[in-house]
């Protein structure tokens, strides 16, 4: 990780809309109930994606309403969301998300097992059926960014087409928050999706 090119702006420092970005992240869903990873470093800046969210208002705006609701008015489990942001991350190389979303994925019960599968760029052994498939379709959409019949009528089956249309906006949405932290907060590039475990072929690993 280079360093970062964006600095961070300190509450006084922001003007009105940037402002209303603010609190619209610190005070929203993300504040809600206990902390799993801080939104602001000690002296209030946001930290990872959010603080670049500040240089278009609009754009921000939008940006994090996205990811409010793909977080908090989904129909996909607790355990399944974090499990595909960590596979995105992965896949990005996005040290940040990785970091944020195990601590979060611990808080909705998944193993260090787990975690270190995901980690390694695999996926671990699921024996729900839901959420394997919700997870091979992750792994086949940010590897091919599509899907096959099959991938595409077994995630529908377990999650429905409301739930499948929520995991496609997960994955593009965290697929831009770790180009954005690539390009302002300075994190490296990912591995090439070659060069990745390649040890977990029956839970369709990227």
């Amino acid at each position: 990780m280079t360093t970062a090119r964006l600095a961070g702006l300190l509450p006084g420092e922001l003007d009105e809309q940037q402002s209303e970005v603010y609190r619209t992240i610190t005070a929203g869903p993300r504040a809600a109930g206990p902390q799993a990873f801080p939104l602001v470093d000690e002296e209030g800046r946001l930290r990872g994606p959010f603080n670049a969210m500040l240089l278009s208002p609009p754009v921000g705006l939008a940006v994090q309403a996205v990811g409010a609701a793909v977080r908090y008015q989904s129909v996909l489990s607790d355990r399944v969301r974090e499990m595909a942001v960590l596979v995105v991350a992965a896949h990005w190389g996005s040290a940040f998300e990785q970091a944020a979303h195990e601590a979060v994925g611990r808080t909705h019960g998944l193993t260090e097992t787990e975690l270190d599968a995901l980690r390694a760029g695999g996926l671990p052994d699921l024996p729900d059926p839901a959420e394997r498939a919700a997870l091979l379709a992750t792994a086949a959409l940010t590897r091919t960014g599509a899907l096959s019949d099959g991938e595409y009528y077994d995630t529908v089956a377990a999650w429905g087409e409301r739930g499948l249309f929520e995991l496609t906006a997960l994955v593009g949405y965290y697929a831009l928050l770790a180009l954005q932290l690539r390009v302002f907060a300075g994190e490296g590039p990912a591995e090439q999706a070659e060069h990745r475990d390649t040890s977990h072929t029956e839970s369709g690993t990227p």
